[in-house]
């Protein structure tokens, strides 16, 4: 694995050296200062083979972090580690630079001590570690201190301590979702995808297990048994995901067996999982536009915005963004509803409403004044993008439970208050014009 793990400063002095391995000496770090450091061109690629041994580098500010090997190593799993080396670092002593480096010496070589293990990745989340390392060094443990952190280190939960107690037991379930949609100027779909986030807020005591059961369409399938009645008969719309990641706490075994997400959640605000669809995606907005060159030297342009979600639901933050040519020299704006201004530093309109309901309908018109030029290439004309919130997930993935169980505090599942939000964002909702 990684033999040695090397820190320098931008002139390429060592600051920090460990090696894990006796397959390579401190003449690796020269070998890394004259290829990389002060390389006669800049070392774009994060990896480098030098006679055979391979040097993982990451820079933070004028620092360079550099973990080195022999193996032939998981590279991916490498850049992992660094990553949490630099976020263990910024957690005990802030800004990661060469003052706070020289001044935390000794408390990085703990670390060092800890988070590797002959070059084996061990425990790099910083909760365990705070438990027994502070600032000031290691700090004398009591037996049920040290009792805690060997069930936090070993165990299969080390991302929740034991001993959490609430007054009132809580769990908000946010589900955030950013469509991503390019249309083409007669409304057909170009390219639409939804990335999903399942965030999370744990206020629960003692050790529970939850369920999360959404309408993803592996499960739904499998409780009709390939019955394609008894799926229509319950109502529920599925959604297919196409890929998916979870947070450490979930039980990955269940979830491919019986596609249920089964976990002891973290305390606190965490993200469970991430999702991203891109079949049977509801669009909020339908943008049509409508371009016409009047004269050389004017242009009209007409945005039709309708409005594809429920009646009783609301649509916040709402801003269309119109671009204008690089010559134009003055726009009156017409709008039914809302605020438009043209804005000169960005050669766009930008059209901004609080709020819309759904199945609505409104427009703009603006006429455009260009300056006469003497090129003769035509305008390409970049797509009309939208930003927007609404109260639903366009992916259309609904909870279909969430369970609490508790047995040891003697509370159920009813004794939980729950609350569930769907958020819906644009991510980069483009139309051609």
């Amino acid at each position: 694995m990684i033999a040695g793990l090397f820190i320098f400063n931008h002139k390429g002095e060592v600051l920090i050296s460990r090696i894990y391995r006796d397959d390579i000496g401190r003449n690796a770090c020269d070998a890394f200062r004259v290829n990389v450091i002060h390389a006669r061109q800049s070392v774009r690629s994060p990896v480098t083979n030098i006679a055979r041994t391979s040097f993982f580098h990451t820079k933070r500010g004028n620092i360079w972090l550099c973990a080195v090997t022999k193996q032939n190593v998981n590279a991916v799993l490498v850049f992992e580690f660094l990553s949490k080396m630099i976020e263990v670092m910024q957690s005990y002593f802030g800004k990661i630079n060469e003052e706070n480096i020289k001044n935390n010496f000794v408390l990085i070589y703990e670390l060092l001590d800890e988070v590797l293990d002959f070059g084996y990745p061990q425990k790099t989340d910083t909760g365990i570690l705070k438990t027994f390392i502070t600032q000031q060094g290691i700090k004398s443990q009591t037996k049920e201190e040290t009792t805690q952190i060997t069930s936090q280190v070993t165990g299969q939960i080390g991302w929740r301590r034991e001993g959490i107690k609430y007054r009132r037991n809580e769990l908000f379930l946010d589900i955030l979702e950013s469509v991503n949609l390019l249309m083409s100027p007669q409304g057909q779909v170009l390219s639409a995808h939804v990335a999903g986030r399942v965030v999370m807020k744990s206020y629960l005591s003692g050790m529970p297990e939850c369920k999360f059961g959404m309408n993803d369409k592996l499960v739904l399938e499998k409780n009709s048994k390939g019955n394609d009645d008894a799926q229509k008969s319950s109502g529920k719309p599925s959604i297919a995901i196409d890929d998916c990641t979870f947070h450490q706490c979930v039980k990955l075994s269940k979830f491919e067996s019986e596609r249920s997400i089964s976990f002891i959640p973290a305390d606190g605000e965490f993200e469970l999982m991430r999702y991203r669809t891109t079949k049977d995606i509801s669009l909020p907005f339908r943008v049509i536009p409508l371009v016409r060159d009047i004269a050389r030297t004017k242009m009209e342009v007409k945005v039709v915005l309708k409005s594809n979600f429920k009646p009783t639901l609301l649509a916040q933050k709402i801003e269309v963004r119109i671009p204008t040519p690089l010559n134009t020299s003055g726009v009156q704006v017409l709008c039914m509803k809302g605020k438009a201004k043209y804005k000169a530093s960005e050669n766009a309109i930008v059209w901004k409403m609080k709020r819309m309901g759904g199945m609505k309908e409104s427009q703009i018109s603006a006429e455009i004044e260009l300056l006469p030029t003497a090129d003769k290439k035509k305008w390409s004309r970049p797509p009309i993008s939208m930003n927007f919130e609404v109260p639903f997930a366009p992916s259309g993935l609904k909870v279909r439970y969430l369970k609490v169980f508790e047995p040891k505090l003697n509370y159920n599942d009813h004794d939980v208050v729950k609350w569930v939000r769907y958020i819906g964002k644009s991510g980069l909702y483009e139309t051609r014009c």
